[in-house]
């Protein structure tokens, strides 16, 4: 009985990725995990798929670049299946995260892959086993963001300000509250129309081209004179609200 507990605990893995190297190195690496068992490899999506069918894995380790499917393109097909496995992507390009992130991912690990990158993102995979997403959730509720050598998750919750810089987002994450306290920022690669989409209005507003606040870090909103208007964040700053979005903002207040 015991024997059948251990087994049970222990997530049933399928490593795919497209260099035999890359293959060798982590299989090195989840030897020395005791909550894994590798039970296959495959070196391109199509064969990915196949032996998922046939092994039924709990945990995928995916590459995100390959030949025909690439990884994104097996991760959609896995979460189609009855029973889709947790997917972990192993990739050596960082600008997938968002995309990623839609399909499930439980992480993004960045290559070359450390052996305690990898088994923290393993913890994570086995601490969600057998959570069901909550039905109905279309919004965001975590980031990954590039940070030095590896990619960070954020909680959305924690982000009070976005500002588009190009092609990029800036996330600031911290107390909104205390204009004492260092606010972090980040930068992610992601138009500021695509992640407004992603993110509940009901916690969001875009008061600019270029800004989006969570909305309880709105202190208020300030009429300047000459139909300008700006929101007064909780720190005490204040930015200017875009004509286009004046009207949503005030109905936000209520005018």
């Amino acid at each position: 009985m015991a024997d059948k507990e251990t087994s049970d605990s222990v997530l049933r893995t399928l490593i795919v990725d497209d260099e035999p190297l890359a293959v060798e190195r982590t299989q090195v690496i989840c030897a020395e995990i005791p909550a894994i068992n590798v039970v296959g490899t495959a070196s391109d999506g199509a064969a990915a798929l196949r032996l998922a069918e046939k092994l039924q894995p709990d945990l995928v380790l995916l590459d995100m670049t390959m030949p025909e499917i690439d990884g994104l393109g097996v991760a959609a097909k896995l979460g189609d299946s009855e029973n889709p496995p947790a997917v972990i992507f192993v990739t050596a390009h960082d600008h997938f995260a968002v995309e990623a992130f839609d399909l499930e991912a439980i992480d993004y690990v960045l290559k070359p892959v450390s052996s305690d990158r990898l088994a923290r993102a393993i913890e994570r995979a086995v601490a969600r086993r057998g959570e069901r997403k909550e039905a109905g959730s279309e919004w965001l509720d975590e980031l990954w963001v590039p940070h030095r050598s590896e990619l960070l998750r954020i909680a959305v919750s924690e982000v009070h300000r976005i500002d588009a810089e190009r092609d990029y987002v800036r996330l600031h994450v911290g107390n909104a509250e205390n204009p004492e306290e260092e606010s972090r920022s980040y930068l992610l690669l992601q138009t500021i129309a695509g992640l407004e989409a992603r993110l509940d209005p009901d916690k969001f507003i875009r008061i600019h081209r270029s800004t989006i606040l969570r909305r309880d870090n709105i202190r208020g909103l300030r009429h300047d004179g000459l139909g300008v208007w700006s929101a007064e964040l909780m720190n005490g700053d204040a930015l200017r609200i875009g004509r286009t979005y004046l009207a949503k903002v005030k109905k936000m207040a209520g005018r």
